[in-house]
């Protein structure tokens, strides 16, 4: 299997800025060092999105990148893609590693403490918890705060993606919580300069770790 890279992740959506593709936004982080994208797209046929995966593909093979398919098991297997998030709503992590096989990463959006128990026997690779805190972009549930690492960490062998209202002020918080990786949007792909913030979180999770 793919070793995870741990820090941060960026998943692309071309819908917050207007006038920036999901393969531009890609480019400008992976310029920056992100070395993990999540590709989620839910407005486009699947004919569309796969060709957009295909070309996000290229790009993060080029950058040494692992590339993430939100949901969707046909693009990810389609595209070779590293592996696949799945949600609580979406095929068992059980019958997506028996169509993708044991060399792709899996991971499995949960949020609770009770999905995220859950998830440590379903066979998946990592486990996202979220919303940590308020977010803007996607989920309306109240957020969980970031002590919920802390508890997960404590029952879990797996290693812990953070999402959901992570910016440059409290992703040292995440960290710091336990969290092996933070994704995040709208805090990094509403920057005029989004290789720029990419630098930035990459050095706040840098101090985060050494602290």
């Amino acid at each position: 299997m793919i070793k995870i890279p741990s820090g941060l992740y960026l998943i692309t959506d071309q819908y917050i800025v207007k006038g920036l593709s999901h393969i531009q936004i890609a480019e400008k982080a992976l310029l920056g060092g992100v070395r993990f994208i999540q590709y989620r797209e839910k407005q486009l046929s699947k004919r569309e999105s796969y060709k957009i995966a295909q070309q996000l593909r290229e790009i993060t093979r080029k950058y040494n990148a692992v590339l993430i398919i939100n949901d969707d098991v046909d693009i990810a297997m389609a595209v070779d893609a590293d592996g696949i998030n799945l949600g609580q709503e979406d095929f068992p992590v059980q019958t997506a590693r028996k169509i993708l096989g044991n060399d792709k990463i899996i991971g499995l959006s949960t949020h609770s403490l009770k999905e995220a128990e859950e998830a440590q026997d379903s066979g998946a690779d990592y486990i996202a918890i979220g919303p940590i805190f308020r977010s803007t972009t996607k989920d309306v549930r109240e957020p969980l705060g970031a002590d919920i690492i802390k508890e997960i960490k404590k029952i879990s062998r797996l290693p812990v993606i953070a999402i959901g209202g992570i910016n440059e002020d409290n992703i040292a918080d995440v960290m710091k919580a336990g969290a092996d990786g933070a994704a995040v949007i709208s805090a990094i792909i509403t920057k005029e300069d989004i290789t720029g913030a990419v630098k930035e979180f990459i050095r706040r999770v840098g101090d985060a770790e050494i602290k």
